[in-house]
């Protein structure tokens, strides 16, 4: 691990992206409730929001953090069977928080892949990335979203 010791502690905050590419009428199958499964996008929220809380224990050099803030949403694109992930998580410390908001990202994807592979074993999971991140001693990172949309 990284020695923090020293480092001030300041409000850190990070976006992470992602996205998981289906079948059209998956899409729809999640947005209308009708996964046998039940409410995907209700599970793969709190599975990211735990995913984040846990991130120490899966990646390990990662500092354990106290997160004081985690949002995850989700925007489909319906012609293109896209369902786009979306998390925010903040906190003050002395370490950011980008790690832990890829892996909301990543954990959600995977969920909504487990939820739905009876209808869709097609389904892609991509772009999981950094999108922003806020505080600290490097200040601020913004992803150019015209090399990386």
């Amino acid at each position: 691990m990284v020695d923090v010791t020293r480092k001030a502690a300041t409000m850190r905050t990070a976006v992470a992206r992602g996205k998981v590419q289906m079948q059209p009428a998956t899409l729809a199958l999640i947005e209308t409730g009708a996964m046998q499964k039940g409410d995907v996008l209700g599970v793969a929220r709190i599975a990211g929001i735990m995913a984040a809380k846990r991130t120490s224990e899966l990646i390990p050099l990662c500092h354990p953090l106290a997160l004081t803030d985690i949002d995850v949403q989700f925007s489909p694109l319906h012609s293109r069977g896209e369902l786009t992930i979306e998390a925010t998580v903040r906190t003050v410390g002395k370490t950011g928080v980008e790690m832990e908001a890829m892996t909301a990202v990543g954990i959600a994807a995977l969920t909504i892949y487990d939820m739905c592979k009876a209808v869709d074993r097609q389904m892609i999971l991509s772009d999981i990335r950094l999108v922003s991140k806020k505080g600290g001693k490097s200040g601020v990172f913004k992803m150019d979203e015209r090399i990386n949309p």
